[in-house]
């Protein structure tokens, strides 16, 4: 009888057999939650179903390579007197051991280039959306179909007192935004994908889509969701220390909801421009400032204004935020290398809107014990400096 390490041996072995089997089986393979995502489009499925042929197909390989290879040690052990055969230079191995592993690779490639293939296809989008990765939030433009014209930012909305530890951690962890890219359903989906920084990576797995942001270069990938419901993703580029910090969501609604949602994000940036041609007090942009603060400074300049000493600037005191703000303002706009401290990078901010970018230095000019002479920086000096 064999022993009980034995015995648990081959009970974990045949356990993870039959769990590598599982994720070859269709519809069994969704069930197993360390397996790929469910598909909410049509290349995430098909993805799905290579997956699970090639896992099948590897399979039965293995099973069959270390079953042939157990058999023939077995059966030709030294102890049934059994001489080691000579198979050096032999014509029918040769030709076997080059033919048998061409020939998978053609079964695994044809499959295979059909879904890449699919996967380049851009032509003949229902609606294109333009995602710029920026260190460390999306912009998103509406550029063809129903919705053109409309342009946000998406960063990240999980609280500070989570990821500082000082309050439990939500079910969508830094996988929550302030507002999400919506879609319809049914509908094929262009994304024309850049950066403004750095090299960042748009991908959602539900819908089988990843694309890289290249800074200077436009590229583009496609899908079309069939499942209505919100999904979520991450930049899986490594750009910079907040690049954990950096997600995706994308809500699918039915083609009458997202026809409310175009005409409601329309009206809303119709008040937007209203409002920055309006004269705002300094309670107004200081209050407003400090979410806008929160949301997108904070990750460098820390929320109390003091940065990270030889990474990133304290804005305590420091010259640009006390000095002239038509500087500031152009300084947030266009981003500026080496600004604070030599190999150092100040991004550009111009997809925030110029209401967002005023409060912000408004904020920052009456905070932390900070009195600058000219400290409220109204939306339409913002517009004014913009290129």
């Amino acid at each position: 009888m064999a022993s009980k390490p034995a015995r648990r041996f081959a009970t974990r072995a045949l356990g993870a057999l039959v769990a590598l089997a599982g994720l070859a089986i269709p519809g069994v393979a969704l069930a197993i939650k360390w397996n790929l995502q469910p598909p909410a489009s049509p290349i995430a499925a098909d993805i799905h179903s290579l997956h699970e042929y090639v896992m099948l197909l590897v399979t039965v390989i293995f099973v069959g390579v270390f079953a042939f290879m157990f058999w023939a040690a077995y059966a030709h052990r030294k102890s049934k007197g059994h001489q080691a055969a000579q198979f050096h230079e032999n014509t029918t191995v040769e030709i076997l051991w080059t033919v048998i592993p061409a020939l998978i690779l053609i079964v695994i490639a044809w499959p295979t280039t059909r879904v890449v293939i699919a996967q380049k296809d851009t032509s003949n989008a229902d609606l294109t959306i333009k995602a710029t990765g920026l260190q460390w939030k999306w912009a998103y433009d509406y550029v063809k179909g129903e919705g053109e014209g409309i342009s946000f930012v998406s960063s990240l909305a999980t609280p500070r007192d989570q990821i500082e530890g000082r309050e439990a951690k939500d079910e969508h962890y830094l996988l929550e935004v302030d507002h999400e890219l919506v879609v319809p359903m049914g509908k094929k989906v262009r994304i024309l994908t850049t950066a403004a920084d750095v090299i960042h990576s748009w991908w959602v797995p539900a819908f089988g889509v990843k694309q890289d942001a290249i800074p200077g270069f436009i590229r583009d990938t496609w899908f079309k969701a069939d499942k209505l419901g919100t999904f979520r993703g991450q930049c899986a580029e490594l750009c910079g220390k907040e690049h954990g910090f950096m997600p995706i969501v994308v809500k699918v609604v039915s083609q009458e909801d997202y026809a409310k949602w175009v005409a409601a994000e329309k009206q809303k940036m119709a008040g937007a421009q209203q409002d920055a041609s309006k004269v705002w007090t300094e309670a107004e942009l200081a209050q407003h400032g400090e979410k806008v603060f929160a949301g997108t400074c904070a990750a460098c300049h820390q929320p109390n204004g003091a940065g990270l000493p030889k990474v990133f600037p304290s804005l305590v005191g420091s010259k640009v935020v006390l000095g002239p703000k038509e500087e500031q303002i152009k300084l947030v706009l266009n981003g500026r290398k080496g600004v604070f401290q030599p190999n150092t990078m100040m991004p550009p901010q111009a997809a925030l809107s110029d209401v967002d970018i005023a409060a912000a230095i408004t904020y920052t000019r009456n905070s932390w014990g900070n009195k600058a002479q000219e400290n409220v920086v109204q939306p339409s000096e913002v517009k004014a400096l913009r290129k």
